[in-house]
């Protein structure tokens, strides 16, 4: 199976109780992380079916949703409220670098690889 789509998900699973920690604290947060982790998985297996320019325009979507995963763990960190978050930020480190290589590296382009954080 394809490995970003696999990842993708295992990504979700791993997010799941760290949604239900932050529900207590600030539910749009929670919200917003679930909306970004399925953007993540649907945009992955759209991209996977398409051809041409599509192709990196749908791993490009899930690339930016990936990182607002980070984004959505960083500030639960940044206002204290406990999450264990270690097995999700470990998938999704992987997934930007999945989908850094699906959308930059193949074609040898300028931009820079992404730093995890």
């Amino acid at each position: 199976m394809f490995a970003a789509y696999t990842n993708a998900l295992d990504l979700v699973r791993s997010l799941a109780p760290i949604v239900e920690a932050l529900r207590s604290h600030n539910a749009d947060l929670a919200d917003q992380l679930v909306r970004a982790g399925t953007s993540v998985v649907l945009n992955v297996a759209e991209g996977s079916k398409r051809s041409g320019g599509d192709i990196r325009k749908f791993y490009s979507y899930a690339h930016g949703s990936a990182s607002e995963i980070r984004a959505c763990l960083d500030t639960a960190d940044a206002w204290g409220w406990i999450v264990d978050a270690q097995r999700a930020r470990a998938l999704v480190d992987r997934e930007l670098g999945l989908l850094w290589g699906l959308t930059k590296g193949k074609q040898g382009g300028r931009a820079s690889r992404p730093v995890s954080g």
